[in-house]
């Protein structure tokens, strides 16, 4: 087979995918990057608005080839593919070890309401964080443990960020996402849902294995997590339900932001699966 056209590293296309690098460009264009073929796949396979969330994609010769069921899933779908050398791929996607498929993407958050008319039954809230990699990171743990949903506040990253998308490693496709909520409307609107809102917090006053043991988080629930350095604002404590920490049994002086909300999140995801949970327990 002949070696596909590649596409000029000054096409309007490569100046326009280099340019959702700046948050300002994403939100006038409602396009984001992203990075891998993980990434990509999911994007194909996603839709926004009966449309593919994918609108084009940017691929070295050599991953096109070792991807190719990816790059003709792209072309099925009737996405454009443009092959590109591996300096043209790396400025879009701007990491240091690129994977040579790079994909933009339509906006895909949901709308708050959205998520509230759904009723949901775990969610995580992502009230004051800053770190677009933490942030990716705990929407790929909500996804895990089967949250249904993940919200970020107005005060929180921008989803968009491409260290947050590459941090969810696909998880971004695969829940709703709502964003740009002040913190106040959504514990409102979720406790109207009927969610009970629990403050994730290593100052917490509840102890997490004694909430487990008095069967009290087989309902409804809403994780609220906070600032990396600084955790939770008082004002924002004083809006849940309850302030819980998870114990540290050992020497470590405590945990970080995903890790603390895989371990809150999962122990809800356990609860809700419970006898008397929730969740309807599926039969043998």
């Amino acid at each position: 087979m002949a070696t596909p056209e590649l596409i000029s590293p000054r096409s309007p296309r490569v100046s326009a995918a280099r340019r959702l690098a700046r948050r300002a460009f994403r939100a006038r264009e409602r396009r984001f990057i992203a990075e891998g073929p993980q990434a990509v796949r999911e994007a194909i396979a996603h839709r926004t608005g009966g449309e593919p969330t994918l609108v084009e994609l940017f691929a070295t010769v050599e991953a096109a080839e070792r991807h190719a069921e990816i790059v003709a899933a792209a072309h099925a779908a009737g996405i454009r593919v443009h092959h590109a050398d591996d300096r043209t791929v790396a400025d879009i996607s701007q990491t240091v070890t690129p994977q040579g498929l790079v994909g933009v993407c339509r906006f895909l958050d949901t709308p708050f309401e959205e998520v509230l008319a759904a009723r949901p039954k775990l969610i995580a809230v992502l009230a004051h964080v800053r770190d677009p990699g933490n942030a990716g990171t705990v929407l790929r743990c909500a996804d895990a443990a089967g949250a249904d949903a993940v919200v970020l506040t107005d005060a929180s990253v921008d989803l968009y960020n491409p260290k947050s998308v590459r941090a969810s490693v696909g998880s971004l496709f695969h829940l709703p996402v709502a964003v740009g909520v002040p913190v106040e409307q959504v514990m409102a609107g979720l406790r109207g849902a009927g969610a009970r809102l629990l403050a994730a917090d290593g100052a917490g006053d509840r102890d997490l294995d004694a909430e487990l043991d008095a069967g009290s988080m087989g309902g409804p629930t809403a994780w609220v997590f906070g600032n990396e350095a600084w955790g939770l604002p008082e004002e924002t404590r004083a809006l849940a339900d309850a302030v819980v920490r998870v114990p540290i049994h050992g020497k470590a002086e405590s945990l970080n932001l995903a890790t603390a909300a895989a371990v809150c999140l999962y122990a809800s995801a356990r609860a809700q699966r419970t006898a008397g949970g929730c969740r309807a327990v599926p039969s043998a």
